[in-house]
């Protein structure tokens, strides 16, 4: 058994001062002083790039594989149902609440915990980065993507994210598709103009009822919603232009760009990507670091959600503390001992390769 109730102390203390400070992305410069502080009251040495974090073992050795250790300290803004403080972190009843208690707080201060442990370790296998990074929940490019080439190659990460400890060996990609239909405008009145909202109707009733062929043995089929819709501008006048968002969530089966080709070819509607950065990403279930979590009884499984797993091009497992389930929730909150537990396992499953 690893003794980790200190250092889930520690980690505790410093995840209030973490939610205490505001941190939405973009604006997390003070959370990002608030981590290097602590970096540098340990004697570690890091390196920053606007709010990105990283730091590498005190023995690091460019000849051994690298293991980065990822998780963000941005957070979304509190929504309207908030009973509590958001920046206020409270401890009641084995619960520490807080905006980004849960997403990813918990993970991130396992994780920087887990780093320590490992720091001055002179025999290990691997080396380790812990990079602690901004913009995860916009999907932003001054983030983890920023920092990516001044990174030592890596050769596996584990991303922070709430999982309950289980290791999400899979996620879905995202692809954000706006769409546009065009008509003719005329008055509501008389039998003139084309009417682009009936137009966008029939791409929406297609969006709605395609079905994928390839379907993802660990991530399932393909889901795409049409998520926003605007149209018209008087009750009068036939619109001849109709807009509509389309959230794609894909998987290992096809690339983005074959999935957007296929809504280019099925629809009427301009179709546009806002990007096709953001991938499906996988680990091998005959990875050791798989392989090790196996071993101590964890499950694995495929993720619906999108993170920052989705920038790196090497095998990721996303595991963490916490439960996706309370992200971006009123009142959002972690229990205190699934950091310290979260803290163990993630040394435990480390130590069997390392």
């Amino acid at each position: 058994m690893i003794h980790t109730l200190s250092q889930a102390q520690e980690a505790i203390a410093l995840l209030k001062k973490l939610i205490a400070i505001p941190s939405f992305s973009k604006q997390e410069d003070k959370t990002g002083d608030c981590i290097a502080s602590f970096l540098e009251e340990k004697g570690i040495p890091f390196q920053r790039v606007k709010n990105n974090i990283w730091a590498t073992n005190k023995y690091f050795d460019s000849q051994k594989p690298t293991i980065l250790l990822n998780s963000h300290h941005d957070t979304v803004k509190p929504n309207a149902s908030y009973t509590l403080d958001p920046f206020d972190p409270v401890e009641k009843d084995g619960r520490l609440y807080g905006l980004g208690s849960n997403d990813a707080g918990g993970c991130l201060v396992s994780l920087i915990s887990t780093f320590l442990y490992f720091y001055e370790k002179s025999d290990l296998k691997y080396n380790f980065v812990l990079a602690t990074t901004a913009e995860e929940e916009i999907s932003g490019r001054e983030g983890l993507e920023m920092i990516i080439p001044h990174l030592p190659p890596i050769d596996f990460a584990i991303v922070g994210e709430p999982t309950q400890m289980q290791m999400a060996v899979a996620e879905k990609g995202l692809l954000v598709v706006d769409c546009v239909t065009r008509g003719k405008a005329g008055h509501a009145a008389r039998n003139e103009g084309e009417n682009a909202i009936y137009k966008a109707m029939r791409d929406i009733e297609w969006i709605r009822n395609y079905e994928f062929p390839e379907v993802s043995e660990m991530l399932g089929p393909i889901k795409m919603t049409v998520t926003i819709i605007q149209a018209g501008s008087q009750h009068n006048v036939v619109p001849d232009t109709c807009t509509f968002t389309v959230d794609v969530r894909t998987t290992d089966k096809y690339s983005n760009e074959d999935v957007l080709l296929v809504l280019k070819n099925g629809l009427l509607s301009e179709v546009n990507a806002r990007s096709v950065r953001l991938k499906p990403s996988s680990i091998p279930l005959d990875h050791p670091i798989v392989e090790a979590g196996k071993s101590l009884g964890l499950t694995t499984y495929g993720s619906p959600t999108t993170s920052d797993q989705a920038l790196l091009d090497v095998p990721s497992l996303k595991m963490g503390p916490g439960d996706s389930a309370r992200s971006h929730s009123a009142d959002e909150f972690i229990y205190l001992e699934e950091i310290e537990k979260g803290i163990e396992r993630y040394i435990e499953i480390l130590e069997k390769i390392v």
